[in-house]
């Protein structure tokens, strides 16, 4: 159970056990409480049957629990981050949980994007996430490709993923998270992408309110494509790390350059035409995939979902 739900199960129990006092004291007729509520002897000391002494006792609860309930719900909205609904969790693709995971189906990101997002192109297969590429037309694109994104959203706290990137110049694999106007909120995000022209590297960035201009290349050891690497971020309202292979490798302390809104956790691969400078220049020769061995999300205070987990050995 995630640091937010205990919490609120702390502050519940806060509540009941200062609404059983209150109820103690209104149920005394010579307390200063009871006088001040100006509540009668008769009132409170009922000489009536087992029934009417039960409802007098709810009636009492139901005071104390209305006064005290407030007072857990501003503080747990103080210490909440806004939009944040999702609790810490790991998956290791053993399927792909419908519960968690929304695929993309049928559309574009827009014209810059030369592929449709396809169902067809996500599967899982012997515990890895398979986001496929190919030639074939797809809605108003001759290509077909894969996505998926979580159905709740994520906050403060440590995400990692574990993945290979797709070969081919054009192309881009990501690893991100992202809130935007879709969901009625400013286009934030944080992402880990890894460009076709240069599979040496990882683009990290983040965006503030639609926002960029924060990237910085990464090296990625042996190559994002050869083999499977660790990529992580730990995300605090005043500090942004980025680590690969659990090595840490850029930071950011700038809070306007940080994120507020809580995200949903995205991996895609897509390709373009028109984004060469960026991605490289489109060169297709063959279906090709983006793979995830596994992802996990952990909240602030919670334990760590993996030995391996950068959130195990946080300062």
């Amino acid at each position: 159970m995630g640091a937010y739900v205990s919490t609120q199960i702390d502050l519940v129990r806060v509540a009941l056990l200062w609404g059983a006092a209150f109820a103690r004291r209104l149920h005394n007729p010579q307390s200063s409480l009871a006088r001040a509520l100006m509540i009668p002897p008769d009132r409170i000391r009922s000489k009536g049957s087992k029934t009417m002494k039960s409802d007098h006792y709810g009636r009492l609860w139901c005071l104390a629990l209305v006064t005290a309930l407030p007072l857990t719900c501003s503080v747990s909205s103080a210490t909440a981050q806004e939009g944040a609904n999702g609790a810490s969790f790991m998956d290791d693709f053993d399927k792909l949980d419908s519960k968690i995971w929304y695929v993309s189906d049928g559309w574009d990101n827009g014209a810059h994007q030369n592929c449709t997002w396809s169902k067809k192109q996500v599967k899982v297969v012997d515990g890895i996430l398979e986001l496929g590429f190919e030639e074939r037309k797809e809605g108003k694109r001759n290509f077909a490709c894969g996505e998926i994104q979580t159905r709740k959203r994520f906050g403060y706290g440590t995400y990692e993923a574990r993945v290979k990137a797709a070969d081919g110049s054009g192309l881009n694999s990501a690893f991100f998270t992202y809130i935007g106007p879709t969901d009625k909120k400013p286009h934030d995000e944080i992402d880990f992408e890894v460009l076709g022209k240069n599979t040496a590297k990882v683009q990290i960035n983040q965006y503030v309110s639609a926002k960029g201009g924060n990237e910085f290349l990464a090296d990625v050891p042996g190559g994002a494509n050869q083999g499977f690497n660790d990529y992580a971020f730990v995300w605090e309202k005043d500090r942004l790390r980025y680590y690969i292979n659990g090595e840490l490798v850029h930071e950011v302390n700038d809070p306007a350059k940080i994120p507020p809104n809580a995200q949903k956790i995205f991996f895609s691969l897509w390709g373009t035409d028109t984004l060469s400078d960026w991605m490289g220049t489109f060169s297709y020769k063959e279906p090709t995939k983006l793979q995830v061995d596994r992802v996990a999300f952990t909240a602030p205070g919670d334990e760590c979902q993996f030995a391996e987990s950068v959130a195990c050995r946080l300062d």
